[in-house]
């Protein structure tokens, strides 16, 4: 078996669990075949990433990722208070609702209904997860050296 461990410059095929908490799962792939990324890509945040150095294709580990190696902590300045007439008239508004709104970069910014009334709706542009404390549960699989570009 391969005996190279997860860091800078390796590609790592693993499976993993996400879950809240209280236990219950944000995401699981235990149940399909594993994925694999090169460690920088972008795929993991960086957080996620530190916690698998060291590891080796064969292990299983746990981790406890802090909000501030995960989705950060929410900001206040993320949450903003938008007219009601910036909606489509006919759309229904409910607390809870998730909207995608365009950015200052023309990309798509997904925002969640938290308050409205008849004049205004305050929307939360925080990452869902942000402010959460995440299990993460790996089995990996395989590491090899990546590729460098």
């Amino acid at each position: 078996m391969n005996e190279l461990a997860i860091s800078e410059n390796t590609r790592v095929t693993l499976n993993f669990a996400l879950t809240l908490e209280d236990g219950s799962t944000v995401d699981n792939n235990f149940d399909r075949a594993p994925v694999t990324f090169a460690v920088g890509d972008g795929s993991l945040l960086p957080g996620f990433e530190r916690a698998l150095f060291g590891l080796k294709a064969g292990d299983e580990a746990e981790f406890s990722i802090a909000p501030e190696h995960g989705f950060g902590q929410p900001n206040e300045h993320n949450i903003q208070r938008v007219k009601r007439e910036q909606f489509e008239p006919d759309v229904e508004l409910e607390v809870g609702m998730m909207f995608s709104f365009a950015d200052a970069s023309g990309g798509e910014l997904p925002g969640v209904v938290t308050e409205l009334d008849d004049q205004e709706v305050t929307v939360d542009f925080n990452h869902p997860l942000a402010g959460r404390t995440l299990g993460f549960r790996v089995a990996i699989h395989d590491v090899e050296a990546a590729e460098l570009h």
